[in-house]
């Protein structure tokens, strides 16, 4: 009779901290997503526009978006490999949406498409759509966030759009290292369960965009 091995059984790792920590950062957004709610700064603090309001804005509306925030953070999941010429290309596209904002407003379903891309960046997580697709789309929210400041000065819109320059290429820059760093270290199941959830509040900020 053989005798049964002492060797202690493989222990299954539980669903690590870092795991938990970044489902509830995407359910976050889920919580505060209402339609048409707080994406500007001016709108919660009644400033006019202005150098100082300009600038605050700016660096405040990817924050107060639920989905611009979600999406920019998402970014560091998708394997993108070379995070600075990515920070470059996705800061470019976002200047030229904001240029077309600027001087085409009026685009129809903006809002709705701008929530969509947050379910792209589930597909893109799951390996069912490329990297690349994320750069239309980052053209995508340039153009949205543009339409905050339609009517204001040439002055009050440039220090939004400095704002709003410093700001997203913080946010990227925090994506592309400590969220990435987390994407490289997570277990499979970790990775679709954050695929998943992206691809289902992604659908949730597009629903409630239409029916706001």
């Amino acid at each position: 009779m053989k005798q049964a091995s002492l060797a202690p059984r493989p222990v299954a790792r539980p669903f690590a901290p870092r795991a938990i920590a970044l489902v509830a950062l995407c359910a976050l957004p889920l919580l505060l997503a209402a339609p048409a709610s707080a994406h500007h700064l001016m709108d919660l603090t009644g400033m006019k526009p202005g150098v100082v309001s300009g600038l605050l804005s700016g660096l405040a509306h990817p924050i107060l978006g639920p989905d611009h925030l979600l999406f920019l953070l998402a970014i560091g999941l998708v394997g993108i490999v070379q995070p600075f010429r990515w920070v470059l290309a996705l800061l470019g596209c976002g200047l030229v949406g904001n240029a077309l904002g600027l001087a085409l407003p009026g685009f129809p379903w903006i809002e709705p498409l701008v929530a969509l891309s947050v379910t792209l960046t589930g597909l893109v997580l799951a390996r069912r759509l490329p990297p690349a697709v994320l750069v239309p789309a980052f053209l995508l929210h340039g153009y949205a966030l543009s339409g905050a400041v339609l009517g204001w000065e040439p002055t009050p819109i440039g220090f939004y759009l400095v704002g709003l320059l410093v700001s997203q290429s913080l946010l990227l820059l925090v994506a592309l290292t400590a969220v990435r760093g987390w994407r490289r270290r997570a277990s499979s199941g970790a990775v679709n369960i954050t695929a998943g959830l992206l691809m289902g509040i992604g659908l949730a900020f597009t629903w409630s965009a239409l029916v706001a």
